[in-house]
């Protein structure tokens, strides 16, 4: 080899990423799609990290999302790296290509599943991932689009997690069951359990709860009633949680949905915007997404 290949070579290996938070750049189809990343304190385990993607909703950005769920210290605690991806629009008003929206704004969305494949392989390229335990959560538009890649990439994402985002109308079903958590408030006046509100159907086009629920236990082949329990109401803030799951022959709980009574459209267990309505302090979205993750790898 000679010395300026081998120069060359050098220039391009890409350095391990430190634990911490890093801003990084990725170019999809000719455009530059910025994400972040955290990187826990831990060595990665055998087989590699456990990856979390966390998506934002409609009109925030990976800031804002960052910052409400706290995700990157649970990702400490836990040992997982976890990526916040950035939607695309005008400065902080940012939104997912979830197939939820309507209208014209639909034709200048770009691939955000494209996107998000070729984010995988960027960390893959810099840090030591586990590619079976590679899983996606968001809120809202974010939660949206999590449903959109468990039915167009689930070769490459293992399990999902939906906090107050339904799953977009007419999406295809996956080749291969994808364990599903959805977590959501009775009293969310925007992503209303029962589909869009009227004062908005013009613009979005996405199922009820109980249509989501419904389609991905038919993929996931659960049988049988599901199973429901109540959390311990612990905290007297307006809400009271049950967990309702939905299980295959074997006992599997692979659909589970969290449902907060009196909650509004927030992410469990931190504290959002009055506005969006109450957020329960009796339960942890980041405990329970974690958990239902860390028992949900692929197996192949």
């Amino acid at each position: 080899m000679s010395f300026f290949c081998a120069m060359a070579c050098v220039v391009i290996a890409a350095a391990p990423l430190p634990p911490g938070d890093h801003k990084r750049v990725l170019d999809v189809n000719g455009g530059q799609r910025p994400y972040q990343v955290h990187v826990p304190p831990q060595a990665a385990p055998p087989g590699g990290f456990p990856l979390v993607l966390v998506f934002h909703g409609f009109g925030t950005n990976y800031d804002t999302i960052k910052e409400l769920c706290g995700m990157s210290e649970t990702a400490d605690r836990a040992g997982f790296v976890v990526a916040y991806p950035e939607g695309t629009g005008s400065g902080v008003f940012r939104v997912f290509n979830a197939g939820s929206l309507k209208g014209s704004l639909v034709e200048s969305l770009p691939d955000d599943v494209a996107m998000t494949a070729r984010l995988i392989d960027d960390l893959a390229g810099t840090l030591t991932i586990n590619p079976r335990r590679v899983f996606a959560a968001g809120m809202s538009n974010g939660g949206m689009m999590c449903y959109r890649l468990a039915a167009e990439l689930s070769d490459r994402i293992s399990a999902v997690a939906s906090v107050a985002g339904t799953m977009a109308r007419g999406l295809p079903a996956p080749p291969r069951p994808v364990p599903v958590l959805h977590l959501h408030g009775t009293a969310d006046r925007v992503v209303p359990l029962s589909g869009p509100p009227e004062e908005t159907s013009d613009s979005f086009d996405f199922v009820s709860v109980d249509e989501t629920i419904r389609f991905w236990t038919r993929v996931d082949g659960c049988t049988g009633a599901p199973v429901t329990e109540s959390c311990p109401d612990t905290q007297d803030d307006g809400t009271r949680a049950e967990r309702i799951e939905y299980r295959t022959a074997d006992g599997k709980p692979m659909v589970v949905f969290i449902k907060v009574e009196g909650g509004g459209h927030t992410w469990p267990g931190r504290s959002g915007p009055a506005f969006l309505g109450k957020s329960t302090r009796d339960i942890s979205a980041n405990e329970i997404i974690w958990d239902f993750f860390s028992k949900h790898g692929r197996e192949n």
